[in-house]
């Protein structure tokens, strides 16, 4: 392996390794909290378990505000901040801490790990016909005296080689293409390859792409009316139902609009507050929502669950409250049904809760 090819190196993981290992080492486990302690979230089937010691970084690493979380074929997970120590963090299905992404992260796109912490935000997870992806989507920075940086969207294997961006790229070629993307927020993909992406802090457009990134389609604009969208912050193709369909998190209009895969609009599900994006499993929809929860919802749109409901309490509180949430920004969930979620606060509030359903 080639130290360019890829956004880590063997020596940066061993060094990262030791420290973790160090570090758990005197990190109470799981199994040793007393039963009758443990942070336990919703009712029933829907009931989830905090682990207090997942997601810990060696020491000398933080993470910042948190972007994006997504999950492998194989349970592994990959976290994304605003850090620049690491950008990435990646776990196996165990929670052990296999890899950070910073430096040669950087090196692989073209940026500085300070730049990358300015500019990261979604991350969306794909299996394909060779192989598994990562698609990331940046936010704009724009350095005083410098070039604008961000407004991109690019794919990597899951060892971070990229292999293809488009967007707010220097050139063309082969492998990158130019698109006036203003501040995409989020992408999701379909059965056919087909790629959606939304410019949610941006011009609120929605562009259909095919799978290699030829442009099909653009809905959208700034407004309240259905067909407009006021911070589309994240896109999901819903496969609950017989026919997909496209999910669109009208964060800042507080519903969800949903669209057909050619883009034409089918309703809106309001009742949601400050929804980030989706995740599904299990014949269920999860929404982090900005609002202070995370909503889950069945096949048929109808509220399963509201979970770790924290509106009205100040971020400081709610550090004292683990079974709260402040601000969750992305979730996943994994094979077991264990999910995995971030927070848009300083330290982006990294956590797991375990499935573990009551009867």
């Amino acid at each position: 392996m080639r130290q360019g090819d890829y956004l880590f190196t063997r020596r940066s993981f061993l060094k990262t390794s030791a420290a973790v290992t160090a570090g758990l080492a005197l990190a109470p486990s799981a199994g040793a909290k007393d039963e009758k302690d443990a942070v336990r979230i919703g009712t029933g089937k829907q009931t989830y378990t905090l682990d207090p010691t997942w997601g810990r970084l060696p020491s000398g690493m933080t993470y910042g505000l948190g972007c994006a979380v997504v999950v492998d074929s194989q349970d592994g997970v990959f976290v994304t901040s605003r850090s620049a120590n690491p950008c990435v963090a990646v776990f196996d299905k165990d929670g052990k801490l296999l890899e950070t992404w910073s430096k040669d992260f950087g090196d692989g796109i073209g940026y500085s790990p300070q730049q990358i912490a300015a500019t990261a935000h979604g991350l969306y997870w794909n299996k394909e016909a060779d192989g598994e992806f990562l698609y990331w989507t940046e936010n704009v920075s724009a350095p005083k005296g410098g070039p604008k940086l961000g407004a991109r969207v690019y794919k990597t294997d899951l060892k971070g080689k990229v292999l293809y961006t488009i967007g707010n790229v220097e050139k063309e070629s082969a492998t990158s293409q130019k698109f006036n993307f203003t501040n995409p927020t989020d992408v999701a993909i379909s059965a056919n390859g087909d790629i959606y992406v939304v410019d949610g802090y941006g011009s609120q457009l929605v562009h259909r792409f095919d799978k290699n990134f030829k442009l099909i389609k653009t809905i959208g604009g700034p407004g309240k009316e259905h067909g407009k969208f006021s911070v589309v912050h994240g896109v999901w193709i819903n496969t609950l139902k017989k026919e997909p369909e496209v999910y669109f998190a009208d964060r800042a209009n507080n519903r969800i609009e949903v669209y057909s895969l050619d883009l034409e609009f089918k309703r809106s599900i309001p009742g949601v507050r400050l929804p980030c994006c989706f995740y599904q499993h299990d014949g269920k929809l999860f929404i982090p929502e900005l609002g202070s929860r995370v909503t889950i919802l069945d096949e048929h749109d109808k509220v399963m669950a509201h979970l770790g409901d924290g509106e009205g309490k100040k971020v400081d509180e709610l550090r004292k409250i683990p079974e709260k949430f402040a601000y969750p920004h992305a979730m996943t969930v994994d094979s077991k049904g264990n999910f995995y979620i971030v927070e848009w606060v300083a330290d982006g509030r990294v956590r797991c809760f375990r499935s573990t359903p009551q009867t």
